[in-house]
């Protein structure tokens, strides 16, 4: 009896570790301060959740003082098809491209190829000069447009803390935002010529607004590799960290394991390398792929053996790096990030009270339009990956879900 529950043990740990690439530290709930039990409230509510189709499905990676000990699969990986979740799925991870970005282009800058302070021109020439829209009604309620200087140029800061001012485009919004909305991604090149066309939204450094900078900042990581997005990122974070299933395409051979939406959409898969490569929301990865890169992240940028970055930088990337000249009302719009500030590519937690979620000073995360979401709490030594299709109003539902779920079980 003892001989088959160690071989059970064995296949176990073997498997997790097939699907993991290489072989994370395993660990039992208990040993690292979480309760079996009440983690499993994370199953009754997604499966509760896919049987009354809310969702398809979900993966939910779990990773404490150094172990990963929760990584389950729940509902479906293609309802109408009827296919179960496999731990493995691939997702679009959407905006969790941006976190992966911002570490790209903070590499460069530990190897002082760029300077975070630097103005974006620098490295685009074609971003330089640009103007910034002022917008006033006339008296029939139309926006009357007019531009006039930025009182300093972008830069890569601004880009990562999404102080810039060019900010993602609403098709329903004024004409500049519709504008913005239709900027052409068939190239990079096209991309910025045409971006280069538009003014800025606000002027740099004064107002929080989400927008194109890791898309920008892509094209920055490119001018000065002299090669891809994705191959420097596959060369330099991705094989380093083991993550086999990240990158900007999926290849055919893989494409079985993407998850699908409850409803079809009308987005095209690609199957081989994009010619615009969107450092803000083009990656497609799985749930252990992104939970060696946070672990990464918790560990002060060192996975095992491998450094990616210095402590010093992980500290700066995950500071609040909002000052108090800077409108962050557009910020405030968002329930899971209400009361946070928002570092390189992650919004940051300063208090254990404000937000409407539960968390710890200095917790950090981002999420993705398609559903994704992840979180590293340092103070915890917890690092949680949820992988889900739920796009919509739903996605921010799951956010907050999620976190309440994981943090009610921390039995220490």
């Amino acid at each position: 009896m003892r001989f088959r529950s160690l071989t059970l043990t064995i296949i176990v740990v073997n498997l997790v570790s097939i699907l993991t690439g290489q072989q994370l530290p395993m660990g039992v709930p208990e040993t690292v301060g979480l309760s079996s039990k009440r983690l499993e409230r994370i199953g009754q509510v997604i499966r509760a959740d896919v049987d009354n189709g809310r969702m398809p499905g979900a993966v939910i990676a779990i990773a404490r003082r150094g172990k990963l000990v929760y990584y389950e699969a729940f509902g479906f990986l293609d309802k109408a098809a009827g296919i179960k979740m496999r731990k493995d799925a691939i997702f679009w991870i959407a905006s969790m491209t941006k976190p992966i970005v911002a570490v790209g282009a903070l590499m460069l800058y530990e190897q002082n190829r760029l300077l975070i302070n630097d103005s974006v021109s620098t490295y685009l020439p074609i971003l330089r000069n640009m103007r910034v829209a002022t917008i006033r009604r006339d008296s029939t309620g139309a926006d009357i447009f007019a531009t006039e200087p930025a009182i300093r140029p972008p830069t890569l800061q601004d880009l990562m803390r999404h102080t810039s001012g060019m900010v993602h485009g609403n098709a329903k919004g004024n004409e500049l935002e519709r504008r913005y909305n239709d900027l052409p991604d068939s190239s990079g090149t096209i991309f910025l010529q045409a971006l280069s066309r538009l003014p800025l939204y606000s002027q740099p450094g004064t107002e929080w607004t989400y927008g194109y900078g890791f898309d920008v900042l892509g094209l920055v990581i490119e001018a000065v590799t002299k090669e891809p997005l994705s191959e420097y990122l596959e060369h330099e974070l991705f094989k380093p960290l083991g993550m086999t299933n990240t990158s900007f395409w999926i290849s055919p051979t893989k494409l079985a394991r993407l998850a699908k939406p409850l409803q079809p959409q009308d987005s095209s898969i690609p199957t081989q390398r994009p010619s615009f490569e969107s450092g803000g929301g083009g990656a497609f990865s799985t749930a252990t792929d992104y939970l060696r890169f946070s672990m990464m992240l918790l560990n002060k940028g060192r996975l095992g053996s491998t450094r990616i970055l210095s402590r010093k930088t992980v500290e700066y990337m995950t500071a609040n790096q909002i000052g108090p000249e800077v409108n962050v009302d557009r910020l405030r719009s968002f329930p899971n990030i209400n009361g946070y500030g928002f570092g390189l590519g992650v919004a940051v937690r300063e208090s254990y009270g404000i937000p409407g979620i539960m968390g710890s000073p200095g917790d950090y995360h981002w999420a993705g339009s398609g559903g994704t979401y992840f979180w590293v709490d340092p103070k915890e030594d917890l690092a949680v990956v949820f992988l889900a299709v739920t796009p919509g109003q739903a996605r921010l539902h799951y956010r907050q879900v999620i976190t309440s779920l994981v943090l009610q079980a921390i039995d220490d």
